[in-house]
């Protein structure tokens, strides 16, 4: 049977998503609990993968096996063999024909960001971490320019293994958590910002490439138009420094309803 896992995890303590020799990252150990509760060998494919650092609400995967185990047999089992900031949400037997990453139409990103004079602290590795005031009108008008579909060679690491940088942003959304006036005596009102986005799929950094950017525009470094202009230069050297990964969230990605798998988890009511 196939089984797809809902998993969450902080991405602080490990070397991203994808197996490595050192062992130390989340599928790692995510097959290693699998391997121990089915008492057999599991190889788990993901929806998207998220580099050192980058937290998951969301991660979908799926792998086969001839274990029979009701669903939450799966949750239980596997999380006890878990370390405490990875944890499965929840299990579903699955058609052979789905496929985490094949069947995904859409996948979701957040990034929240600490705008303040005093650096995180009991948010520290959750977010990012910005100590001028932001623009949102002018970061609002440069995101426009990266809507629709595009070749996002600009925002690509070199170390991209993606066949196209073509890609399709549907939606990028900006909100603010906190005081809308009241300015400290280092002139920035301490606030949060989350930046959401959803597109069919990213390239690798893309997001963090595009924060850099997005950050330089908010604090008046660049203008908006400043955007389109590193879109359309199709080069890395255009567009601003690779932001922190501490504040970059994968939401997950987005199904067909035929598959009748969870949307959301609790993580997604804490996320700022």
């Amino acid at each position: 049977m196939r089984v797809a896992l809902g998993v969450s995890y902080n991405g602080q303590a490990y070397s991203g998503w994808q197996s490595q020799p050192g062992g130390n990252t989340v599928q790692d150990h995510l097959e290693a609990a699998l391997g121990r509760f089915a008492t057999h060998g599991v190889s788990t494919l993901c929806a998207g993968r998220t580099d050192a650092g980058v937290h998951g609400l969301m991660q979908v995967v799926h792998f086969d096996t001839a274990l029979q185990r009701a669903p939450f047999s799966w949750v239980r089992g596997t999380n006890t063999f878990l370390p405490p900031d990875i944890a499965v949400q929840w299990a579903q037997p699955v058609p052979d024909a789905f496929h985490a990453r094949a069947s995904a139409v859409a996948r979701r990103y957040a990034y929240v960001l600490l705008q303040s004079p005093v650096r995180p602290s009991v948010d520290a590795g959750r977010v990012g971490w910005v100590f001028h005031a932001l623009d949102e009108q002018a970061m609002r008008a440069a995101v426009q320019n990266l809507l629709g579909e595009h070749d996002f060679t600009s925002f690509r690491a070199s170390a991209c293994q993606a066949k196209t940088p073509v890609k399709t942003l549907h939606r990028i959304d900006i909100t603010r958590r906190g005081p809308a006036s009241g300015h400290d005596l280092h002139g920035c009102t301490p606030c949060y910002w989350r930046f959401e986005f959803e597109g069919n799929a990213f390239l690798h950094h893309m997001i963090r490439n595009i924060m850099g950017c997005i950050v330089a525009i908010g604090q008046g470094l660049q203008p908006p138009d400043w955007m389109r202009t590193v879109l359309q230069a199709r080069s890395r050297d255009a567009a601003a420094p690779t932001f922190s990964p501490d504040g970059l969230y994968f939401l997950g990605p987005v199904y067909g309803p035929e598959w009748g798998l969870p949307t959301r988890t609790a993580a997604y009511d804490w996320l700022p």
